[in-house]
């Protein structure tokens, strides 16, 4: 699944093409896509719409229009945009949507595993369903070591599953979260509440710096296809380098189930939490 890196490169190539731009026409051929919603009526709803801006929040694309409504657009494991000249994104596979906009161009939605969803929101509907759904933006000013440690404080599940938690790190994922634990030096097996110390400060700064990371290398591409450009799956330290020496320590790394998700870590440099 696309993670808060992955979201935040789409994002990107979004914004140029979309903003200022008009929904001239929207048509949805997958209603799985907007459900319970008739796909009809969601695309007839769209059109006319002038995008204000394309914002993110976690693993959320947010499509902003200027009448103050959302679209609000959840990549899951494989969805992508596709943009080109009117008409020429007829041989796009496994099409879900396209969008015509007023310039002549179109942007097809495409996603071969069809978990994606589309949403559109009514204003002031945004913050509400978001707030029940994700935390603070881990880059942001409220991801602070004291809201992380009172996410954490008491948790008996693995270290790794808590900050799995979407209210706890809004988009991070399996891939980041074992680089940020790796950077932390913490062992993902343990208890989220046994957290000490500076332990917190530690994981906190681990947390931002593989997403920053992530996003410079403009995220990961796992040979599905979907993030083409991405590089830094030639940067991981743990995620899928099971056997691998460690790049700190030369320790294989090992590879271990935790939540049903494969978990990478060095059983030597990750042998925290640490007491103080």
């Amino acid at each position: 699944m696309p993670e808060l890196p992955e979201v935040e490169t789409v994002r990107r190539q979004l914004e140029p093409i979309l903003v200022g731009r008009t929904f001239e026409r929207v048509e949805i051929a997958d209603a799985r896509l907007v459900r319970p919603y008739d796909p009809v009526e969601v695309a007839a709803e769209l059109s006319g719409e002038r995008v204000d801006a394309v914002d993110r929040r976690g693993k959320y694309l947010i499509v902003r229009f200027e009448s103050g409504r959302v679209l609000l657009v959840h990549l899951r494991m494989t969805g992508s945009f596709h943009s080109g000249r009117r008409g020429s994104l007829q041989d796009v596979s496994h099409r879900r949507a396209v969008v015509t906009l007023e310039n002549g161009s179109d942007v097809a939605y495409r996603d071969v595993r069809r978990f994606g969803t589309w949403l559109l929101l009514e204003p002031g509907e945004l913050e509400p369903y978001l707030g029940a759904r994700v935390g603070p933006e881990p880059l942001g000013p409220r991801f602070t070591t004291a809201f992380l440690r009172d996410r954490l404080a008491g948790r008996a599940a693995p270290l790794k599953a808590a900050v799995l938690d979407q209210r706890t790190a809004a988009g991070l994922g399996n891939i980041y979260a074992d680089e940020a634990l790796w950077r932390a030096r913490l062992d993902p097996r343990s208890p989220a509440g046994a957290l000490r110390g500076d332990d917190v400060a530690a994981l906190r700064r681990a947390v931002r710096a593989a997403l920053r990371r992530g996003i410079e290398r403009e995220g990961a591409d796992l040979g599905d296809g979907v993030y083409p450009n991405g590089s830094m799956q030639d940067a991981l330290n743990a995620y899928g380098r099971g056997g691998l020496p460690c790049r700190r320590c030369g320790t294989p790394i090992a590879k271990t189930t935790l939540g049903g998700r494969g978990t990478w870590f060095c059983p030597v440099c990750q042998a925290g939490p640490h007491a103080g």
